[in-house]
C-alpha cells in the first residue's frame, strides 16, 4: 500500500512545484499540501473517499489555506483557492501544468470510490459542471444511469437536460427519455418533460427553417418534415401517456406545457377534446372549461358587451354545477371562477354557497375582501363574525376576521377577541394575544390595556407570557416615559416583571435601551439589568457578556470591571460559547471589534 501511495504523491510533485514557481503558493503551503495529500491518500485505502473529495457547499467562504485542513474540504477547495489567487495576481497561464493534474486526481478518486451512493455521483456531476468539458459530463451521467437506472426520475431528467441544452442533441435526449420510460413507465414527470422536449425540438426546427428562408440559403434535398414541425411527435407521445396515466390533472398539465408554444393550437384542441370525452365527471376538467370560457368571453369573437355578459353568467354559474361531482366541489369552482368577474355576480354566488353551508374558509376571506373594497362595512362585520362561527378551530380565520373588525374600528372587536381565546388552543394563541395587544394600545383606554397585559402575563404558555411582558414594557415607556417604564420593570405594580419568569433576552435589552436613551443614564441601573440578563442567559449567550464588557469600557463604565467579567464569563459559559467569547474578547482588546 505504501508503494502505491508514494507513487501517487510523486505524481503530484510537479504540479506543486509549479504552484510555488508561479508564486501562487508559498513553500510552506506547498509542504503543507504535500503532507495533507499523503495523509488523505492513506485514508483512501480505508474507503474514506468523501472526506477527500467533499464539495464545499458554500464556495464563497474562504478563510485561508490552512483552514481547509480543519474543514476537511481539500482537493476541490485547492482548485478554488488557486482560482482566487490567479485572479488576485492576474496570472492565467500554465493551466495544463497546475489545474489539470489536480482535476485528474479528483477524477481518479471518484473512479476508485464506490458507485452505490447516488449522492456521490451527484457530487461528481456538480464538480464536472464547473471544471470539465460538457462531453465528459455526458459520459459521467451515462455511467451513473447505467448503474442506477431505477433510483430517481430526476437523474434521467438531469441527463436529458444536459444533452438537450449543453450538447444540443435532440436525438440523444429522446433516446434517454425512452430509456427512462422503460424503468419508470408510469412517472408523470418523465412524460411531462419528454413532451416538453419534443415541442422544444419542433420549435428549434421551425426557427432554423425560418432563418434559412430569410437568408435564402439553398439546402438542397434536405427538407423539414411538416409533421415534426407541427408537433406530431409530441401528439404521439401524449396518446401513449394518456393510456398509461389516468386523471384529468395530468392531461391538464400537458395542455399547460403545450400552451407555452405558439404553434400548438391544433395539438391543444386535440388534447382538450380527449379531456372532455374521458373525464366528464372530473371537477378539475369543469374548472378548466369554465375558466377557458371566461377567457373566451373577453375575446373579440363575441359580438356585443351584452352577449359577453349574459354568456359568461350562464356558463360560469351553470357549467360546473351541472357535473356529477359533489355540490361542495362545484360551489368552490364556481366561486373560484367568479373571482374573475363582476362583484355583483360574485357576491350572489358566495351568498348562495353560504346559505347552503358549503362555503369553504378561503372563500370567506375572499368575500370579506370584496365587501371591504365595496365599502359595505355592515355586511363585512356580520360575515367576519359568522365565518368564525363556522370555522371556530381555524387560527387563520380568527385572525383574518379580527383584523377586519379592527380595520373597521368595530365595537364587536373586543368581544370577538375573547371568543377567539376561548375557542383556540392556548398553545396556538400567541398571534391572537399580539393582535389584541396592538389593538388595545391604539383603541382602548390605558386602564383596559394594562388589565390586558396583566392577564397576558399570567398565561400558562411561556411564549405568550414573555411576549406580553416585552409589549407591556414597551407600551409603558411610550405612554408614561422613563419613570413609568422603570416602575413597570422593577415591579411596584401587581406583578414584578423583573422577577416574573419566563424571561427573554429581548425583554432585558429593551430596558437597557430605554436606560441608555436617557440624557444621563445610570450605570448602576445598567449593571443591574445586565446582571439579571446574565443570570438567565449567561451560560449560552457570549454576546451578552461582550455587550456588558463594552458598556464598562464606555463613558459611564469602569474598565477595571472588565477583567472580573471576563473571568466570570469563562467560568459560566458552556461548550463552544467559551471559545467564541475568548476570540471576540481578544479581538476587542486588539481594537478589531
Amino acid at each position: 500500500m505504501a508503494d502505491i501511495v508514494q507513487q501517487r504523491i510523486e505524481d503530484r510533485i510537479p504540479a506543486l512545484e509549479q504552484l510555488e514557481r508561479d508564486g501562487l503558493f508559498t513553500n510552506k503551503e506547498v509542504k503543507s499540501m504535500l503532507k495533507r495529500s499523503t495523509a488523505l491518500e492513506y485514508k483512501l485505502h480505508r474507503t474514506d473517499f468523501i472526506t477527500y473529495i467533499q464539495v464545499c457547499i458554500d464556495k464563497n467562504i474562504y478563510i485561508g489555506y490552512l483552514e481547509y485542513d480543519r474543514l476537511g474540504f481539500y482537493e476541490i477547495n485547492v482548485l478554488e483557492l488557486i482560482k482566487k489567487r490567479r485572479a488576485r495576481i492576474g496570472y492565467h497561464f500554465k493551466r495544463e501544468e497546475i489545474e489539470y493534474p489536480i482535476i485528474h486526481c479528483i477524477h481518479h478518486v471518484f473512479r476508485r470510490a464506490t458507485k452505490n451512493d447516488v449522492q456521490l455521483w451527484l457530487s461528481q456531476v456538480a464538480f464536472n459542471k464547473e471544471w470539465v468539458t460538457k462531453s465528459q459530463l455526458s459520459k459521467i451521467l451515462s455511467s451513473m444511469l447505467a448503474i442506477h437506472p431505477d433510483k430517481l426520475v430526476t437523474l434521467w431528467i438531469m441527463a436529458a437536460k444536459c444533452e438537450m441544452e449543453d450538447r444540443n442533441s435532440s436525438e440523444s435526449t429522446r433516446h434517454l427519455f425512452l430509456r427512462a420510460l422503460r424503468f419508470h413507465p408510469e412517472k408523470k414527470k418523465v412524460f411531462q418533460e419528454y413532451f416538453r422536449m419534443e415541442l422544444m425540438h419542433a420549435e428549434k426546427l421551425r426557427k432554423q427553417q425560418q432563418e434559412l428562408e430569410q437568408a435564402k440559403i439553398d439546402v438542397g434535398e434536405y427538407t423539414f418534415s411538416p409533421e415534426i414541425l407541427s408537433g406530431k411527435l409530441a401528439e404521439l407521445l401524449y396518446r401513449d401517456a394518456a393510456q398509461k396515466i389516468k386523471g384529468a390533472e395530468f392531461i391538464l398539465s400537458l395542455i399547460q406545457i403545450a400552451a407555452i408554444f405558439d404553434f400548438t393550437k391544433e395539438l391543444q384542441d386535440t388534447i382538450l377534446q380527449d379531456l372532455q370525452c374521458r373525464y366528464v365527471d372530473d371537477c378539475m376538467m369543469w374548472d378548466f372549461m369554465a375558466k377557458s370560457e371566461l377567457d373566451a368571453a373577453g375575446a373579440p369573437e363575441l359580438q356585443s358587451a351584452k352577449g359577453r355578459a349574459s354568456d359568461t353568467d350562464r356558463r360560469e354559474e351553470q357549467t360546473s354545477l351541472n357535473s356529477r361531482k359533489s355540490q361542495i366541489d362545484m360551489y368552490c369552482l364556481t366561486v373560484d371562477c367568479s373571482l374573475f368577474q363582476r362583484k355583483e355576480r360574485l357576491l350572489r354566488v358566495l351568498q348562495s354557497a353560504h346559505d347552503a353551508k358549503l362555503l369553504q374558509e378561503t372563500f370567506y376571506k375572499n368575500w370579506l375582501q370584496v365587501l371591504l373594497s365595496s365599502g359595505d362595512t355592515v355586511s363585512a362585520t356580520q360575515i367576519a363574525i359568522t365565518a368564525t362561527q363556522h370555522f371556530s378551530q381555524s387560527l387563520e380565520m380568527w385572525i383574518f376576521s379580527l383584523q377586519t373588525l379592527v380595520h373597521l374600528e368595530s365595537t364587536e372587536a373586543g368581544h370577538l377577541f375573547q371568543e377567539a381565546l376561548k375557542h383556540m388552543n392556548p398553545k396556538e394563541s400567541l398571534p391572537l394575544w399580539q393582535l389584541q395587544a396592538d389593538w388595545s394600545m391604539t383603541s382602548q383606554i390605558p386602564e383596559d390595556t394594562e388589565t390586558l397585559f396583566q392577564k397576558g402575563l399570567l398565561s400558562p404558555v411561556p411564549a405568550v407570557s414573555s411576549t406580553m411582558k416585552e409589549k407591556y414594557l414597551e407600551w409603558s415607556y411610550k405612554t408614561g416615559g422613563y419613570k413609568r417604564a422603570r416602575k413597570t420593570f422593577t415591579g411596584t405594580h401587581q406583578i414584578n416583571l423583573h422577577e416574573h419568569r419566563p424571561f427573554t433576552r429581548t425583554f432585558f435589552m429593551k430596558m437597557i435601551e430605554i436606560e441608555k436613551e436617557q440624557e444621563t443614564p445610570k450605570m448602576s441601573n445598567l449593571r443591574d439589568y445586565y446582571e439579571r440578563a446574565l443570570r438567565e442567559f449567561g451560560s449560552s449567550v457570549e454576546d451578552l457578556w461582550m455587550e456588558c464588557i463594552k458598556e464598562e469600557l464606555g463613558r459611564h463604565g469602569n474598565p477595571e470591571n472588565c477583567g472580573k467579567l471576563h473571568w466570570r464569563a469563562v467560568q459560566m459559559l458552556e461548550g463552544e460559547s467559551v471559545e467564541c467569547f475568548t476570540t471576540k474578547y481578544a479581538l476587542l482588546q486588539t481594537g478589531h471589534m
